[in-house]
């Protein structure tokens, strides 16, 4: 199972060379000429290295994140039925957005503004991306306007509703709050899920510095975070430059050049951890059939539910889960000592599944 992550930027931001610093310049896939093109990348876990070395599986899956590079401006998107719309249909469908944000200095590269301004571009772009949310309303409500003239009495009540909710949504974006924000009803959640808001999604500015800047990265960050760091928005900074030179490095080579400068992780692994922090996501681990994948889920999934992320036959033949934390198995040092011990439990549909957690389901279909 993969992350989708969408990267968008405004125009010379360094947008693509971030893109190149996550995925390690890997395109798995090209889009449209000049929209979007794709990467993905395995998301490095200590935990499923251990368990590796300690249960010897014939494969090891970890998880790995797609990020998706659209090359154009949302707001534009918004407009285009064609090739704009299906790239905004793909923006759409990710799990979370990072806008890549200028603070690098390059002659050779003018801004398109004319100077160089983070909070402006932080702002600019969330008035693209509220300006699609807002088209995406507007149009939706067209269409309710015209179909409840000809709505049946059964119909009319739930077209009603959702005209309740997206005048009420609409009302809200127009003074600039991110549906994200929004204190909606989890009736009212349920009826705009289908319409994959753009700022419904966890949103993480990452703040491209130069390798100039690396001094100031954590005053940059610190002061950033104070305006738009909230609960499922963050703001990192990264010298995308340098991670993509990085990226390209074996591994040793590149923790003894990362420390050169003073850096003990990777730009990408801390793109990934912010990541899940901002999508509430969780890593379990299965292990079966010679294999240990790592899986993200949502906190709070029932065990139900996590086996339906790897089977639909397991969630409808659910039996039970054989659980055990990944802190106790590393101390019992392996799984036959974990069962001696009494540390593997046997839980049910509703239990909720825990970070970390080792985890075999049984089921029957």
């Amino acid at each position: 199972m993969s992350i989708s992550i969408g990267i968008i930027g405004l125009e010379a931001s360094g947008r693509t060379t971030v893109f190149n610093a996550l995925t390690g310049g890997a395109v798995t896939e090209k889009g449209h000429p000049g929209g979007a093109h794709f990467g993905t990348a395995k998301v490095a876990d200590p935990r499923l290295e251990v368990l590796t070395k300690m249960l010897q599986p014939k494969r090891t899956v970890p998880v790995s994140i797609t990020y998706s590079d659209i090359g154009a401006s949302i707001k534009g998107l918004a407009k285009d039925k064609g090739i704009g719309g299906q790239l905004l249909n793909q923006l759409s469908t990710a799990d979370a957005i990072i806008n890549v944000v200028r603070a690098f200095k390059d002659d050779s590269v003018p801004h398109p503004a004319g100077s160089l301004d983070i909070e402006r571009d932080i702002t600019t772009m969330n008035l693209e991306l509220t300006f699609s949310d807002l088209a995406i309303t507007e149009r939706r409500l067209e269409r309710l306007q015209e179909s409840l003239k000809a709505a049946k009495p059964a119909e009319r009540q739930t077209h009603q509703k959702e005209q309740e909710t997206l005048v009420k949504i609409k009302a809200a974006i127009e003074k600039d709050i991110p549906v994200r924000d929004m204190p909606l009803t989890p009736d009212e959640a349920r009826i705009i899920s289908n319409f994959q808001f753009l700022t419904a999604k966890p949103l993480l500015a990452v703040v491209n510095i130069g390798e100039g800047q690396l001094g100031e990265a954590a005053s940059i960050e610190e002061k950033l975070k104070q305006k738009y760091a909230h609960e499922r928005c963050g703001v990192i900074t990264l010298c995308g430059k340098l991670e993509t030179e990085l990226a390209s490095l074996e591994p040793a080579e590149a923790a003894e050049m990362r420390a050169s400068y003073g850096l003990n992780t990777s730009g990408a692994d801390r793109v990934v951890a912010m990541s899940y922090q901002l999508m509430s996501m969780i890593s379990f681990f299965s292990i079966a059939s010679g294999e240990v994948r790592a899986w993200p889920i949502p906190a709070g999934t029932e065990a139900v539910k996590a086996a339906g992320k790897i089977h639909t036959d397991m969630e409808r033949g659910f039996i039970r889960a054989e659980a055990i934390a990944y802190n106790d198995l590393v101390e019992c040092g392996n799984l036959v000592e974990a069962r001696k011990r009494g540390m593997l439990r046997m839980e049910g549909k509703t239990y909720t599944v825990q970070d970390g957690d080792v985890i075999t389901f049984h089921f029957n279909v």
